[in-house]
């Protein structure tokens, strides 16, 4: 069992293994290998003062993939899941590490989860300032241009959708409030 300090056991020996597949650990003779002597269990030399460590106490229910009988002793607490991306995290802990969906539901929750703290933003008083933080000013101050050309970099073929992919959604988030104020304004003209 994990976790404990006992041995795992092992299912087969290597001599049962050799009677049943031909030609199994024909290079694994002890006597020919250094590491020998490292994979023998030394009770005394484990390192483990506890039968079971101590648990760290959940502050709120933890994420477990299936393929785990229990949440580890110890985890992280920096991130509590919250809002949309934390609901679509827990979702994804319901599929099986060796699927897509779960680690494609785990990028999405990613993808939410920085949209989410872009709005957040907006309701401070320093909202996030998509000219600088993108790093679009060292362009012009940092020979941009100079260094794409007579360059052989992997990265000339996508550049010209990086403005559509880093200020795409800004200009759409604009325009979607332009089109919002522009209603509200008819809706609140009409009634007057």
């Amino acid at each position: 069992m994990t976790y404990t300090p006992q041995r795992p056991p092992i299912s087969e020996s290597s001599d049962q293994l050799r009677a049943r597949i031909p030609g199994w650990g024909v290079d694994l003779d002890p006597k020919n290998r250094p590491s020998v002597p490292k994979l023998q269990y030394q009770e005394d030399l484990t390192g483990a003062h506890w039968e079971f460590p101590e648990r760290q106490q959940e502050k709120w229910p933890r994420e477990r993939s299936p393929e785990h009988k229990f949440l580890t002793p110890v985890f992280g607490t920096a991130c509590p899941p919250r809002g949309l991306s934390g609901a679509i995290r827990k979702v994804a802990y319901r599929y099986s590490e060796g699927r897509a969906t779960h680690w494609l539901l785990l990028m999405a929750g990613d993808r939410v989860d920085a949209v989410e703290n872009h709005l957040k933003s907006f309701l401070t008083p320093h909202p996030d300032n998509p000219i600088t933080e993108t790093g679009v000013l060292s362009e012009f101050s940092h020979h941009g241009l100079a260094s794409r050309f007579g360059q052989k970099r992997a990265d000339l073929n996508h550049q010209p959708l990086d403005p559509i992919i880093v200020g795409g959604p800004w200009i759409l988030a604009g325009g979607l409030v332009y089109v919002a104020c522009r209603a509200l304004k008819k809706g609140i003209g009409s009634r007057s």
